[in-house]
């Protein structure tokens, strides 16, 4: 099976950054694209940023600018550097990869995580 685990969540002062980080291990034969999604109280589950299996990326319109989204194929791994960050950006960050276990999947399936959590102080 496949996991990923995210890490890099906390505290911070608004203004600070934090880095998050997502690893996927398990049975993968290659991982098209992997990003970042968010979740605040009260609101839905909102796409943060997005990085194609060829490098594109795609970012919400409330963190562009600020935030910068990074992946490393080698470890099967996605970056989310976070700067400026202002207490709106509070939310648990979950991070998701569409992967295909084999060459002979005909299609990638959605992994997520167990989300991470950071908490933007005023």
């Amino acid at each position: 099976q496949v996991q990923l685990v995210e890490s890099g969540g906390g505290l911070v002062q608004a203004g600070g950054s934090l880095r998050l980080s997502c690893a996927a291990s398990g049975s993968i034969f290659r991982i098209n694209a992997m990003g970042w999604y968010r979740q605040a109280p009260g609101k839905q589950r909102e796409l943060v940023a997005q990085v194609s299996g060829k490098g594109s990326t795609i970012y919400a319109d409330s963190v562009e600018g600020h935030f910068t989204i990074s992946r490393d194929n080698a470890k099967n791994t996605v970056y989310l550097q976070m700067n400026s960050l202002k207490p709106e950006d509070t939310a648990v960050y979950y991070c998701y990869a569409a992967i295909l276990m084999s060459a002979f999947d005909s299609y990638a399936m959605d992994y997520w995580g167990k989300g991470t959590l950071v908490t933007v102080s005023s």
